[in-house]
């Protein structure tokens, strides 16, 4: 009787990170957000690479704060709906601390990041 109850236990959750989420795109985030459409999903990441270097190419020319404050949470919303949430993370950041250039660099990593995960999901 022990050996059914260990069976059908719900496992251990530590509170922590599902493993999908520790990719620099949540696959799992994605295929909610696309109903499991793989074309669309291909489509959208797409959308996001090229949005991502688009706000990428933006920081790097001089703005004021609140431009780098918009172009930020423009990035920061793109990558909420793909699931890229380290982009998330380095997107708030700048938010936060505008003209860091500390900031913009972790944000460009990991849209960086994020754009090679997307190129080897393509292939």
């Amino acid at each position: 009787m022990a050996a059914l109850n260990i069976a059908f236990e719900a496992p251990e959750n530590s509170g922590g990170r599902c493993p999908s989420q520790n990719r620099p795109i949540d696959l799992v985030h994605l295929a909610k957000q696309t109903k499991g459409d793989k074309a669309l999903e291909m489509e959208v990441l797409q959308m996001f690479a090229r949005q991502a270097r688009g706000c990428l190419q933006a920081f790097g020319n001089p703005a004021s704060i609140e431009t780098r404050e918009a172009i930020a949470v423009r990035l920061k919303n793109a990558a909420n709906a793909v699931g890229a949430h380290a982009v998330v993370v380095a997107a708030t950041e700048v938010e936060a601390r505008g003209n860091e250039p500390a900031a913009i660099a972790a944000v460009a990593a990991a849209v960086v990041e994020a754009e090679n995960f997307i190129c080897k999901l393509c292939r």
